[in-house]
């Protein structure tokens, strides 16, 4: 494969590569070979991957470098070619030559004719002359960001060309990528044109706060967005651009100065996003900086003091006068409520109203001839966080002198000496009377109003002055009450009244349902009842008269069948029998229904309660229950909960634990089922408990049930070792000079009465003492004492080894130890001198080394390549262990034959001792043990 790279111009001229004047296109050929399969009569093609430099169009060629240049139709090549230009280019613009850059031979017969396979989007960009194979830029401008507008940023945009070479017996199929090349057309844009940014005025400097809203370039690399500013930075402010993993920028607004809402509440700005192309483009969009209010500032009044002078026939509610302060902060922060100082009188309050959140004050109560005429009013500006403002208000109150005025009636409604007669069904808003109001003075204006209580409502008509007009408010209700005394009163500025006294009289219609005298009726009946048994007699009123107040009675449709209640007294009555267990509670209603037309009716809502019978015995969740305890548990510790429910409640549900089998140890929590020992438990002399409960309840006569309760104790290590053999440390052994190495001298013999691995036990000697100590060892596991060495004619004498017997306990090991006492010679004969030497305490020096035992067996590795020495070495060895135990027995046959013919001979002869038999005993716990 032959390929030629590209270089700048000046070099290329020197190898004879052809290059284009115009420096925006330049092409570089490259060329691979492609086998024709001609048994499968068709072509691979092979993918070109080549980088590419900026301002450079690349040509990649792959055409068969053996065989004919053109071959047949059915020995076609397909070949892929690669050219590279910028965007933007003008129509006309060579593109490149499809003959010259497949080395193609025009002079075919028939000739060569090019087109395009298909001219959807390649048609609009490129043309193609048929006869001679050049491709040029059509006369629609190339637009790398049309062309590929899911990718814009990226550095690759291709386009994608197939151009077939006829006639048939020369067909080739070409593969034509442009590669488009990015040109800075594009000006950074912000996705909206005003950006808005809010910064608090007490914001620190250095602050950092991110623009929302980054401006966007759809070119890539460095014609996108590189850097940001701002066209007035007012001395506060400053822009930094951060740059994350994937190259995006993001403008951050920096503080650099204090801030004040109140001297300036907006800062506004272009902001500019400028591109890295040569020259560089530019967008920008409006930059709002809003200062957000921090409280700072605290209410204040334009006054301290303010004068008001009422007259004295002014009116309840009348507005006296308003005091405002303000506070230049904003929202919540100037949020401004008033009240009057602890200083201002209490007859001055209830005088005068003041609105907190508006600071206006009002007259609230009638001026007369005993009201104080001057006034004098601390008012408080308070604001959150703040020190209260304050202002003095002066009210003084002037009298003035009015003959009082007339009411003249005019009525509506039916009217009869005095008395007004209304239906109770009258609706609302209906008029009752006029009244007109007469001033004699004819300069003041006349308060009216109504005086008492009712349903009623006296006002201005609209159409004329001094005209009122007296209606009813609300529904009314005969039942409710049947007559009003009313007044209407007339006021003037004095304070004069003149009273006009009406009566009402409602009249009665059939307007009420019936009423139940309880609207939830509850009923209690034991459980287990008799058929048809009474439950409750329901009663219900009706306020209306006559017939209209006869009352029928029926059951709801969500009562059960079950029920039943008589229509005419009202009696209920359940006609089976009922059971707690099954359903405690009953709930449905009841309708009271009146004879009125149409009828009118209500609903109560019968509630029934079944009592409890002991009719049910105490149930155990379980019939067994097991509970595992570690021995020596603290006396009265809790063991476990004994569960028992029993379907009854109140006292026939109240269950009583005791157990029946007489056992003094144990004891029950009745309220809480729990099961305690009274005593510390021992698992070495009992190991487990069987205990029978009885749980009773509390009904009459008591009902019962039993349980099985079993204790298993869990074992603690609380036993050390007992030493069985030897049984005293006094005690003996006689070691024949001549035992061989390797033979079982003796044994110690120990037990636990503990379990599991508090029981395993592990031998060490811990002390010796000797002619030569470390003769003699012990096995950890079976504590069987074995010799180690020979014994020489200077080893004669009387060994003393202190054993100690350990538990494998947990959390900490007990031990116990033993005086294992050996003595080497051929035979004894004074056993008085032994014994003497034994009762010398022995100088043994106690070595600190712990015993150790294997509990489970330790896995090895085994190399594979050792497997046939091992083998031979083990067989070797079993067979020479079978020659030496042969040989040593025969020997032990011997020097046994001789020791009983020498004993036989003397009895009485010395026993030489070699060594000094200076021993002292060890301090140990002392334990019982005989001689051997």
């Amino acid at each position: 494969m032959a390929i030629l790279s590209s270089e700048p111009k000046q070099l290329q001229s020197k190898k004879g590569i052809r290059t284009w004047n115009d420096h925006t296109i330049q092409h570089t050929v490259c060329r691979r070979e492609v086998c024709a399969v001609q048994q499968l009569q068709h072509h691979r093609l092979c993918e070109i991957h080549s980088r590419y430099q900026q301002h450079f169009l690349f040509l990649c060629l792959i055409v068969p470098l053996t065989g004919p240049a053109i071959s047949s139709a059915s020995y076609s090549t397909a070949s892929e070619l690669l050219y590279m230009l910028h965007e933007g280019l003008p129509k006309g613009i060579l593109i490149g030559n499809i003959v010259r850059d497949l080395q193609l031979g025009l002079l075919t017969d028939p000739p060569l004719s090019f087109s395009l396979a298909s001219k959807g989007l390649s048609g609009k960009y490129v043309t193609l002359d048929n006869s001679t194979g050049e491709l040029y830029t059509s006369a629609e401008e190339l637009d790398r960001e049309a062309l590929c507008p899911h990718n814009p940023g990226a550095q690759d945009c291709v386009l994608l060309l197939d151009i077939i070479i006829l006639p048939q017996e020369y067909f080739r199929l070409i593969k034509v990528k442009i590669a488009v090349i990015d040109v800075n057309d594009n000006a950074p844009m912000f996705p909206v044109a005003q950006i808005y940014i809010t910064v608090p005025e007490n914001a620190p400097v250095n602050t950092r706060l991110v623009i929302e809203h980054p401006a966007y370039d759809p070119d890539g690399g460095l014609n996108g967005v590189q850097t940001y500013r701002l066209v007035d930075y007012y001395g506060v402010f400053t822009l930094d651009v951060e740059e994350n993993e994937s190259g995006e920028r993001t403008p951050y607004l920096i503080i650099m100065g204090t801030l004040d809402r109140e001297v300036k509440s907006e800062y506004k700005t272009i902001i500019i996003a400028e591109d890295g192309g040569n020259p560089p483009l530019v967008g920008s969009a409006t930059l709002s900086i809003l200062i957000s209010d921090v409280n700072d500032n605290c209410p204040q009044f334009s006054e301290s003091a303010m004068n008001v002078t009422i007259p004295g026939n002014s009116s309840v509610g009348m507005k006296v006068t308003m005091v405002q302060a303000v506070d230049i902060d904003l929202g919540s922060n100037a949020i401004i409520t008033y009240a009057f100082s602890e200083r201002v009188p209490q007859s001055s309050k209830e005088l005068f109203y003041l609105d907190e959140n508006t600071g206006i004050i009002k007259l609230s109560k009638k001026v007369d001839g005993n009201t104080i005429q001057q006034h004098k009013l601390t008012i408080l500006a308070n604001g959150p966080g703040c020190i209260p403002a304050v202002i003095s208000v002066s009210i003084s109150i002037i009298k003035v002198a009015l003959r009082p005025p007339e009411v003249v009636p005019r009525y509506i409604a039916t009217e009869e000496n005095g008395i007004i007669y209304l239906k109770e069904l009258e609706p609302i808003h209906t008029p009752i009377a006029f009244f007109t109001i007469k001033d004699p003075d004819g300069k003041y204006k006349v308060k009216c109003y109504l005086e008492g209580e009712g349903p009623f409502r006296l006002g201005a008509y609209k159409t004329y002055t001094n005209e009122y007009l007296l209606e009813t408010t609300n529904t009314l209700d005969f039942e409710t009450k049947r007559i009003f005394n009313i007044s209407v009163v007339a006021l003037s500025l004095d304070g004069s009244k003149v009273r006009k006294p009406l009566q009402v009289y409602i009249l009665d219609e059939n307007d009420n349902s019936p009423v139940f005298t309880q609207p939830t009726i509850e009923v209690t009946i034991e459980e287990n009842n008799q058929a048809n048994a009474f439950l409750a007699k329901l009663h219900a009123t009706d306020a209306d008269s006559g017939e209209r107040g006869q009352i029928s009675y029926f059951l709801g449709p969500d009562a059960p069948a079950y029920f039943a209640l008589d229509k005419q007294t009202g009696i209920l009555t359940v006609t089976t029998m009922l059971d707690r267990e099954e359903k405690e509670k009953y709930r449905f209603t009841v309708k009271a229904r009146d004879s009125g037309k149409p009828p009118r009716e209500s609903v109560a809502t019968v509630h029934i309660t079944v009592l409890d019978k002991n009719d049910n015995s105490p149930r155990f969740i379980s019939k067994d229950f097991s509970f595992f305890v570690p021995e020596n548990f603290p006396g009265f510790g809790e063991i476990g909960v004994i569960s028992v429910t029993d379907a009854d409640s109140g006292q026939n549900g109240w269950i009583a634990l005791s157990i029946v089998n007489g056992s003094d140890i144990f004891v029950i929590d009745t309220g809480k089922g729990l099961l305690r020992a009274k005593v510390s438990l021992d698992r070495e002399q009992q190991s487990s408990y069987t205990l029978w409960v009885e749980a009773a309840d509390g009904g009459d006569p008591t009902l019962s049930s039993t349980a099985k309760i079993t204790i298993l104790l869990l074992d603690v290590n609380d036993n050390p070792p007992l030493v069985l053999f030897p049984q005293s440390n006094m005690s003996y052994l006689l070691v024949l000079p001549s035992t061989l190495p390797g033979s079982p001298v003796t044994e110690v013999y120990a037990v636990d009465k503990d379990t599991g691995m508090n029981a395993v036990i592990a031998y060490s000697i811990i002390g010796r003492r000797g002619p030569r100590p470390e003769s003699f060892r012990i096995d950890s596991k079976t504590g069987n004492i074995t010799l180690e060495e020979s014994l020489m004619s200077d080893d004669y004498g009387l060994y003393r080894l202190l054993v100690k017997v350990t538990d494998h306990g947990y959390p900490e090991p007990l031990f116990s130890t033993v005086m294992v006492n050996l003595f080497v010679n051929d035979t004894v004969s004074n056993e008085s001198y032994i014994e003497s030497l034994l009762r010398k305490d022995a100088d043994i020096n106690i070595e600190e080394k712990e015993p150790q035992i294997a509990i489970e067996p330790t896995h090895k590795k085994i190399e594979a390549d050792s497997c046939v020495p091992t083998l031979v070495t083990l067989s070797i060895f079993c067979l020479g262990s079978v020659i030496l135990i042969t040989l040593m027995a025969m020997y032990i046959c011997l020097r046994k034959g001789k020791k009983d013919h020498r004993i036989n001979e003397n009895l009485e002869v010395q026993i030489p001792l070699n060594g000094k038999m200076d021993f002292h005993l060890l301090d140990k716990k002392p334990i019982e043990i005989s001689n051997i």
